[in-house]
C-alpha cells in the first residue's frame, strides 16, 4: 500500500518552536503560493495570499513583500497582528495592500481562514466588464448570485476602505475587485484555492466565448440556481481532504520546497 507523499509533508519543520496547528496553516499557505506559481496565476511579487493563525486573535500570515511566490516557504511567512502590524518586528515587511486587503476580510468574517488574491489577466479584464461573470458555464454557475463587486479606489493604501470590502463582500466567497482582480475566501486553503481555481477557469471561458463575437446561450435562471446549489452542497473534504492532498502530491512529484 503507497502512502500519499501529502501525508507527510506536515511534520517536516526546520523549526520546531510551532505548534502543530500553525505548522500546518504556515505548510498549507506556502504550497498554495507554489501551486499559484505552478498555474501562471504570479505578478511578480505582487498580490498576496493569507491564513489565519490558529489560536492567534485576528493574526493572520502573508509572504514578505521581497519574495517571488516561487521563493515562499512555510516558515518564511510572516506573522501579523489584526492591525496588520508584524508580530516580530524583525520579519521582513510585506506588501501594505495587502495587510489592508486580507485584514479586512478576515476581521469581518469569522468563518473564513484563508483569502487568496490575483491579478490574472482573465481575472482582470471580467471585472473591467460592466456585465461582470456571466452565468454562461458550468464553472461560473457556482458564483450565480454569490459573488461580491468592489469599486476601484485606487492602490489599497487607506484603512478606509476596508469597510468597503467588508460589504461588498457580504456572505459570499468571492468578489471582483473592479479594474483590479479578483479576491476568494474560504475556511480553509484547500477551499479557498478550489473555489479560484473555478473562478479563474469561468473567466477565461467566458472571454474566449466573448471573443468569437457570436451570442452566448444561458441555462434558464432556475437552472442556474439549481446548480449554485449543487455546489454549496459538496462536502468540504472534497476540496480539504481529497484534492487538496492530490494537489500536494503535485507539488512534491515537482520537487518544490515549501515544506520547510
Amino acid at each position: 500500500m503507497t502512502v500519499s507523499a501529502a501525508s507527510d509533508v506536515y511534520p517536516r519543520a526546520r523549526r520546531n518552536d510551532y505548534s502543530a496547528e500553525v505548522w500546518k496553516a504556515r505548510v498549507d499557505l506556502a504550497a498554495c503560493y507554489q501551486l499559484f506559481e505552478q498555474k501562471g496565476w504570479t505578478d511578480g511579487i505582487n498580490t498576496h495570499l493569507s491564513a489565519r493563525v490558529p489560536g492567534a486573535d485576528g493574526h493572520f500570515f502573508l509572504k514578505p513583500d521581497r519574495l517571488l511566490f516561487s521563493r515562499v516557504t512555510a516558515s518564511s511567512l510572516v506573522e501579523l497582528d489584526k492591525d496588520g502590524q508584524r508580530v516580530d518586528p524583525d520579519d521582513d515587511p510585506v506588501n501594505p495592500a495587502g495587510s489592508i486587503i486580507h485584514g479586512a476580510v478576515l476581521e469581518g468574517r469569522e468563518d473564513v481562514n484563508c483569502v487568496l488574491h490575483h491579478h490574472t489577466d482573465a481575472g482582470i479584464a471580467v471585472s473591467s466588464l460592466k456585465v461582470g461573470l456571466l452565468p454562461m458555464s458550468q464553472h461560473a454557475l457556482q458564483f450565480h448570485n454569490r459573488i461580491g463587486y468592489h469599486e476601484y479606489e485606487g492602490i489599497a493604501l487607506d484603512d478606509a476602505e476596508k469597510e468597503g470590502l467588508k460589504r461588498d463582500l457580504g456572505p459570499h466567497n468571492a468578489m471582483m475587485l473592479r479594474n483590479h482582480g479578483v479576491l476568494v475566501a474560504g475556511s480553509s486553503v484547500g477551499t479557498a484555492f478550489a473555489i479560484c481555481d473555478n473562478l479563474e477557469v469561468a473567466c477565461r471561458s467566458q472571454l474566449l466565448a466573448m471573443q468569437t463575437g457570436a451570442e452566448i446561450h444561458l441555462p434558464t435562471e432556475e437552472v442556474q440556481e439549481f446548480t449554485a446549489q449543487q455546489y454549496a452542497g459538496f462536502p468540504s473534504s472534497r476540496n480539504d481532504t481529497m484534492e487538496w492532498t492530490a494537489l500536494l502530491d503535485w507539488l512534491d512529484d515537482l520537487g518544490v520546497e515549501y515544506a520547510v
